[in-house]
């Protein structure tokens, strides 16, 4: 039996990217995504709701991040939804939900995103494998 986890969004980014090394120099991005939902309340009236989503980078995917996006970057990202929990220094349980991007697709034009180019076309990056997700810098 095979079981699936993956996790797709469109959205824009609320920061840019915030890069750090691990022990062993791989790149680690940390980024939060906005999605935006339009509905209908009660009343008829059109509402609005932003969803926040942490999302991190790994490796030469982190790097390309880091290079290329910016706050409002609008991006595709897929990846599986990871949980972490951990208590802080004063013993407190705290709690993290988080995707591990595997695939980007940039789907802001080049030329929006600083790029010199005649082409509009969206860009996908795909994440290399990283055997030691676990030396965390932070």
């Amino acid at each position: 039996m095979s079981f699936l986890n993956k996790a797709m969004l469109i959205g824009n980014l609320g920061q840019d990217p915030d890069v750090r090394y691990t022990n062993n120099n791989t790149a680690v991005a940390n980024m939060s995504v906005a999605t935006n939902e339009r509905y209908k309340d009660s009343n008829g009236e059109w509402q609005e709701r932003t969803e926040w989503h942490r999302v991190v980078a790994w490796g030469r995917l982190a790097e390309t991040c880091q290079n290329y996006l910016k706050k409002g970057s609008k991006i595709y990202v897929e990846g599986p939804i990871q949980y972490s929990e951990w208590e802080d220094r004063e013993g407190v349980k705290r709690y993290k939900t988080e995707i591990k991007m595997q695939n980007m697709i940039m789907l802001d034009s080049r030329e929006s995103s600083g790029q010199q180019s005649r082409s509009n076309s969206s860009q996908s990056v795909v994440a290399d494998s990283i055997e030691d997700s676990d030396d965390l810098p932070f």
